[in-house]
């Protein structure tokens, strides 16, 4: 470990390190607090002046974050959030927390990390360290981000140091926090990996030191096509027992009873949220550099990708069995969020049904209580804004459908069935036959 490195890793050991954070949505600001109040001073950048504003007055703009947590570290002075980039020298550590999408031809969409690289290029300086927290593929940080960081003239793992973090955020999840998951770290080099293990470790239960970031990008894959292989599975079987007239979520509830080998996934209207439907086609580009295809990845994405279409059906064989077509027909669609109790609407299969609906001509509204108002999304840009229904009795009674996308637990669904005309249930809300209840 040189110099530059040493005095890096003093600081870091003495919470002396300012710790800049770049990009303070779902990651960013829950990581900002937790270092915060590890006892690190932490500079939080982010493009959006609305959020700088907020925080500096010690508000949140994530549901499940407390304005008390934000007020108690910006009032102490240990946050501080700016949108000016030129500050970018100012802290010892930066970690990168921006959306890693995707292209509307499915592949990698770089383009935030890689204007987030520009930017930390122009004012980089010796004893720095760098952390990418944002999901992506093998190789991200070795190749792209060390590249456009060393066209400031600096030298990596000389001059500054460079490491891979993954972030392993579940929005609302009430048993695991930023602080409470053990947390993966590789560096492009021993020291990086050092700098890097030193500085979660306080804030963190548990360091998880691996070889070096190429695997700690897989292993983010991994966990995420995990699940997305899983979910593809059960929503698969949804079908072929729907067809064989066999309640798919009594047979979860059988199978789960076994105490080992079984792991239970549910099915529902299709994948949400930043990662699930993203991440396995990170790999499946990476793969193709390689010559590799890979196919039960690729197999479980057109699955998934296919569910909301399948929500759609069955709505439309519901509505035929009434003389009723889809065209001119009211339909509520009962959840935007991705998943219950939250208010993240990212990648949520509810927009692509709102997209298909509006396409087929039906009169759409929709009720979310964490979503006041459904923000602009990239299925269905061109459709205007659309704003929450109150869930009472004549707006219920109003629709000819209700389709239940995203079960949260402050709906209450016997009051939706009494008053629904019909009900498109895609999350098993309602177990007990009933002529108005469609499974889909």
């Amino acid at each position: 470990m040189n110099d530059t490195a040493q005095k890096l890793m003093h600081k870091i050991e003495n919470r002396q390190a300012t710790v800049g954070i770049l990009g303070l949505g779902y990651v960013g600001l829950p990581l900002a607090l937790a270092f915060s109040k590890a006892g690190f001073p932490v500079l939080g950048f982010d493009v959006d002046d609305r959020k700088v504003d907020q925080l500096n007055r010690g508000e949140s703009y994530i549901s499940h974050i407390k304005s008390a947590a934000v007020a108690e570290a910006s009032g102490g002075g240990r946050l501080t959030a700016t949108a000016d980039f030129s500050r970018l020298g100012e802290p010892d550590v930066l970690v990168i927390c921006v959306p890693t999408p995707l292209t509307s031809q499915r592949e990698p969409d770089m383009t935030y990390v890689v204007s987030t690289a520009e930017a930390i290029a122009k004012a980089l300086r010796p004893g720095q360290l760098v952390a990418l927290e944002s999901t992506t593929y093998p190789g991200t940080t070795e190749e792209l981000l060390r590249e456009l960081l060393e066209t400031s003239g600096l030298t990596c793992c000389e001059d500054f140091f460079l490491a891979y973090s993954p972030e392993r955020e579940d929005p609302g999840n009430p048993d695991f926090a930023t602080t409470t998951i053990p947390k993966v770290v590789g560096g492009v080099d021993e020291t990086s990996t050092d700098l890097a293990v030193a500085l979660y470790s306080p804030v963190v239960v548990e360091t998880v030191r691996v070889s070096s970031a190429r695997t700690a990008e897989a292993a983010k894959l991994l966990e995420n096509i995990f699940r997305a292989v899983n979910i593809a599975l059960v929503n698969e079987l949804k079908i072929v027992y729907d067809a064989m007239d066999i309640d798919i979520w009594e047979v979860l509830d059988a199978a789960a009873t076994k105490p080992f080998g079984f792991m239970r996934f549910n099915p529902g209207p299709g994948w949400g949220g930043h990662c699930i439907p993203i991440d396995p086609f990170y790999l499946s580009w990476k793969a193709r550099q390689y010559g590799i295809a890979t196919r039960f990845i690729e197999l479980a994405g057109e699955v998934n990708i296919r569910m909301p279409q399948r929500v759609i059906e069955k709505l439309q064989e519901a509505l035929n069995s009434h003389g009723k077509p889809v065209k001119g027909s009211k339909i509520l669609v009962l959840g935007l969020a991705y998943k219950k109790d939250v208010a993240d609407p990212r990648e949520s299969p509810a927009f692509e049904i709102l997209s298909q609906l509006f396409e087929l001509g039906a009169e759409v509204s929709y009720h979310d209580p964490h979503i006041p108002e459904a923000p602009p999304m990239r299925s269905w840009k061109h459709l205007g804004a659309l704003e929450s229904k109150p869930l009472t009795e004549e707006v219920l009674s109003s629709q000819d459908a209700v389709i239940l996308v995203t079960d949260h637990t402050a709906v209450d669904y016997d009051f939706v069935l009494e008053h629904a005309r019909l009900l498109i249930d895609t999350r098993g809300v309602h177990r007990q036959p009933n002529p108005k209840v469609v499974r889909a």
